[in-house]
């Protein structure tokens, strides 16, 4: 049986510059490559050694926001101090939702400025 592994994620969002600093800060993650992209389009690629998350906004931008779940529900990453990392969003002016601490970890949610809702959660 073949294996895989997630290599990247490609979003399109308002402002990559402000979203790759604020997930940088979250993440500790490092800006592997920046330029330009498909139909006149701008890029960061925000990431580690071997996986990265794509922050690209067209040329165009399209005004307004994708429903919840159109269609992708959340974006899912783990964090080694749920309360650091709540703090982060808090001090960029977002907010935290739906707390919950079950098996296997303690999370919560938050929409960044594009509508995008992004889960934190911790195993530790």
């Amino acid at each position: 049986m073949p294996v895989a592994r997630l290599e990247h994620v490609n979003i399109r969002v308002s402002d990559p510059d402000r979203t790759a600093a604020f997930l940088g800060q979250l993440t500790g993650w490092q800006e592997r490559w920046r330029g330009p992209a498909i139909d006149d389009g701008w890029t960061i690629h925000l990431g580690a050694e071997f996986d990265y998350i794509a922050l690209y906004t067209p040329k165009e931008p399209v005004e307004g926001r994708f429903e919840k779940g159109t269609p992708l529900q959340h974006i899912g990453i783990v964090v080694d101090d749920l309360d650091a990392a709540e703090a982060i969003v808090q001090a960029h002016g977002l907010v935290p939702f739906s707390h919950a601490d079950y098996v296997p970890g303690r999370r919560f949610y938050f929409y960044d400025w594009d509508g995008i809702e992004f889960e934190l959660v911790s195993y530790a």
